[in-house]
Parts: C-alpha cells; sequence; structure tokens
C-alpha cells in the first residue's frame, strides 16, 4: 500500500540523525527503528512519547491508527 503523504515516523527518525542515532537515544534496536517506520505506527508509549519529545513531532501524529 503506497501512501501519499509523509511518514511521520521516519520524518522523526531524520530529524534526530537517522536510525542509529534514533536507536541508540531511544535504548532499542535498529531493527525496531525500521519496523515503526514499515508500519507507520509505534507500540510502545512510553517510547513514541521519548521519539516526540527529541524530534519536536506531535504524539499524536507518531501514534495515528492507519
Amino acid at each position: 500500500m503506497i501512501r501519499s503523504y509523509m511518514n511521520p515516523i521516519r520524518i522523526a527518525v531524520d530529524r534526530i540523525g537517522g536510525a542509529t542515532k534514533a536507536s541508540n537515544a531511544l535504548s532499542v534496536s535498529n531493527t525496531t527503528i525500521h519496523a515503526w517506520i514499515r508500519k507507520q505506527y509505534i507500540s510502545n508509549i512510553d517510547k513514541a512519547r521519548q521519539l516526540a519529545e527529541l524530534s519536536g513531532i506531535d504524539l499524536q501524529q507518531l501514534r495515528e491508527t492507519l
């Protein structure tokens, strides 16, 4: 399924400096970061909050259901 809008999780990760920096900052694996980007959803609310704070992206955008 192709979406016509930007992935807010990808934007947040890019704002932090990429998947490796984001994984280190959030204490998760690089694979986890890429899974979040692919699914466009972060199931762990605490990690979503951390990513929102670090990137300046609204938490609702990172946790919205598609």
